[in-house]
């Protein structure tokens, strides 16, 4: 009698299934088209790729699932569309959706307690992860949740073809932990794509299905049974399966990142995520200006270098190429990967000290504000310089002095004493507004920098470093970089005039002849350079104090590259000189990029003057340089640069050496004025002072009854031609006669 009673109450369990599965059926069901679960799917990785749409880098975006992309079914190895068929869903290409042997099965299996396959095909599976409605619970699903999946299975098999039924299940089905679909599967716990499966790993994926996070051992027992209905006959190992199986399962070989250029990607990504509204979700892909191949070499460039370097404690390093015309970054290599104990340490856009690299940006403003010219003869000597901290001793890399010479050997022999003679005459802080306003980050001000700014003291990063340069490559015209292609510019929309030259062309021509000059820097890296190419190349090394930082940044006539060695965590460098650090990486990524591209010099601009220019006797009575012609800018040009005769040597000479440019004085009430005295003090010969253009007295020295106001301080030479200039401001109120008038 109690059998009786449970066959009846399962009798009428079904046909309550049945009545409401034919209520339920002609009502509309939202269902999605195959092309629009297609279209929505997104993966957990952002496919960051090249200009030409090559793969360069897989970047995390999710992270509270891991999808990989989308994978065809024509892309799913034989093995595992067999495993989960014949795991998931024999009758998959019988039945309309539902598969009612099989629930009869599951019917009577359930009334005599008998585990089953159960009846829930791939279809209805499918239903339930694409219908939040129809998602199991952690209980399971409710009776109403199983009519609406049969249901829903109906419809999908009437308006889908099994093929994208079975494509869309494979790439929809949670498998361990936080995997979904067969591509982050594969790529997880295989190491591999979806079509390279073989018949183990299909065994283990089809039984992840069933269970998804069981232990390992009841995931290899699961799976040895789909293998013996795969492979009738063969001789089934579960025994080696389960150690298999044990170690895949933990495995976690697809990483949150993975490809070659993680620091650009991550960049991207960022710019991406601060113009995006917040609710958007990230890009299933994103285009960005590298190229691939440069991308790769110059990875390969820079490794293979530091590894030479790696008896010489150096471990890290960074490079970027730049596109001249455009400023797209065409190469961005962060970090040396894993020869680096600071991998995730972008170098690209890390601060560091560059160096002499900042004296070519030091000479273009000397030479545009008239200070100097390439031919006038700057000392090379001990010089102690009084700063308001004490005395400033600068000094050459090799400690020694090479005498006077020329502004064109000084910079690109890369001598130091020089350098600060000239940042005497240009003053510290309006060379810091020049260099901020090319784009270099300084924390500070110019004074708080002093005279060493000449020799790179501030912290630049590379980026902002090698677009300066290209800046110069530019003659003088600044540009924003990009990593993302910049939309054209509408046909029909008129050419906005161009800004301005931020530095005179002429100036910058002047400074890319000098590095582009293998005889100019002899003195110091010799003829045989690996700084000179056999096509036009305009380049400067610089290390930095204690020997952090090593950097060589040029340009050629299309490309700007930059390239940084160190360590991320500032420990010095071993003996590595401005040649053997980043120079020879620089000569390769160039060799590279003119492999089949040629790169002529720039073409003069206008208010170029070239002239032949001599040189007077040095103490051993020899020329101090050999004749040649230079460029000059026009109306600065002269035949002949001497110590003792003629203009040249005074006027490139002639400066001022106190005050400071920039300085703000104040007026003290109670002091007398006429004790209220400032010194001007000055270098040079015959030469006068002016104030707020009146001549006020000549000689080197002389003392000024300062005013309330802003002047203008000017030295003048013997022609009457401005050498040195500052501007000074005096504060205060009205100045009392005499102190017993204070209260």
């Amino acid at each position: 009698m109690p059998l009786a009673f449970s066959f009846s109450s399962t009798a009428r369990h079904t046909l309550a299934v049945v009545l409401l599965t034919a209520a339920a059926a002609p009502s509309a069901w939202a269902l999605a088209s195959f092309e629009e679960v297609k279209r929505d799917f997104r993966s957990s990785e952002t496919a960051v790729l090249d200009r030409q749409g090559e793969l360069l880098h897989r970047v995390r975006t999710d992270p509270t699932v891991r999808r990989g992309q989308w994978t065809a079914l024509a892309d799913v190895s034989p093995a595992l569309r067999a495993a989960m068929l014949l795991s998931e869903d024999k009758r998959f290409y019988e039945h309309s959706g539902v598969d009612w042997r099989a629930a009869s099965a599951a019917a009577w299996g359930n009334l005599w307690n008998t585990r089953t396959r159960g009846a829930s095909t791939i279809t209805m599976q499918l239903a339930g992860l694409l219908d939040d409605d129809l998602r199991r619970a952690a209980g399971g699903r409710s009776f109403r949740q199983k009519i609406g999946q049969t249901v829903a299975a109906t419809q999908l098999e009437r308006r889908w073809r099994k093929d994208q039924i079975l494509e869309a299940y494979l790439n929809t089905v949670p498998f361990r932990g936080e995997i979904v679909g067969i591509d982050a599967l594969s790529r997880t716990l295989f190491s591999k794509a979806p079509s390279g499966l073989d018949a183990r790993e299909a065994a283990v994926a089809a039984a992840l299905v069933r269970a998804p996070n069981a232990r390992p051992a009841l995931v290899a027992q699961r799976a040895c049974e789909v293998l013996r209905v795969m492979e009738p006959g063969a001789r089934t190992d579960c025994e080696a399966l389960d150690m298999f199986t044990s170690a895949v399962v933990q495995r976690r070989a697809f990483e949150p990142n993975e490809g070659i250029a993680p620091h650009a990607a991550r960049r991207v990504l960022r710019e991406l995520r601060g113009a995006a509204d917040e609710k958007s979700t990230a890009p299933v892909s994103v285009r960005t200006t590298l190229r691939a191949p440069l991308q790769r070499y110059a990875l390969d460039s820079l490794q293979r270098h530091l590894r030479e370097l790696r008896d010489r404690h150096v471990e890290d390093g960074a490079l970027v190429v730049l596109d001249n015309a455009s400023g797209e970054v065409l190469a961005w290599v962060g970090s040396s990967g894993p020869l680096s104990q600071a991998a995730e340490v972008d170098g690209v856009t890390a601060l560091r000290q560059p160096g002499s690299t900042l004296k070519p940006l030091l000479y273009a403003q000397a030479i545009a504000e008239k200070r100097i010219t390439a031919a006038s003869l700057i000392e090379d000597s001990s010089a102690q310089i009084s700063t308001a901290s004490g005395l400033y001793i600068p000094q050459n890399y090799d400690r020694r002095f090479k005498g006077p010479v020329s502004a064109r050997t000084a910079l690109a022999a890369s001598l130091n004493v020089p350098a600060v003679r000239t940042l005497v005459m240009v003053s510290p802080e309006a060379f810091a507004r020049e260099l901020r306003a090319a784009g270099l980050p300084l924390r500070e001000s110019g004074d708080y920098y002093g005279y060493s700014l000449a020799l790179g003291s501030a912290e630049v990063s590379l980026l902002s470093l090698a677009n300066a340069y290209r800046m110069v490559a530019n003659g003088g015209r600044f540009g924003a970089t990009t990593l993302t292609p910049r939309p054209p510019a509408p046909a029909s929309k008129q050419k906005p005039a161009e800004a301005a030259p931020l530095l005179d062309p002429r100036a910058a021509f002047i400074v890319g002849d000098i590095l582009s000059d293998p005889n100019a820097r002899t003195r110091t890296f010799g003829l045989d350079s690996i700084l000179s190419t056999r096509f036009w190349t305009a380049v400067k090394t610089g290390t930095s104090k204690d020997m952090r930082d090593n950097w060589a940044v040029g340009w050629s006539q299309r490309y700007t590259v930059g390239v940084w060695v160190g360590n991320a965590s500032g420990a010095s460098m071993w003996d590595v000189s401005g040649t053997s650090g980043a120079a020879p990486v620089w000569a390769e990524v160039m060799r590279f990029l003119h492999a089949r591209e040629p790169s002529r010099a720039p073409t003069p601009p206008a208010g170029l003057v070239e002239a032949p220019v001599s040189f007077g006797p040095g103490a051993d009575g020899s020329p101090l340089e050999a004749a040649r012609s230079e460029w000059f800018l026009q109306g600065t040009e002269q035949p002949l640069f001497a110590l003792d005769t003629g203009m040249a040597s005074d006027a490139a000479s002639a400066r001022i050496t106190a005050p400071s440019d920039g300085t703000i004085l104040a007026l003290d009430p109670d002091i007398p004025p006429l004790r209220q005295r400032v010194r001007f003090e000055s270098e040079g010969r015959g030469v006068q002072w002016r104030i707020d253009g009146k001549f006020h007295a000549r000689g080197n020295s002389a003392q000024w009854l300062p005013w309330p106001g802003r002047h203008l301080i000017e030295l003048v030479d013997a022609s009457g031609k401005v050498v040195d200039q500052r501007r000074v401001e005096v504060r205060g109120a009205g100045v009392v006669a005499a102190k017993g008038a204070r209260r």
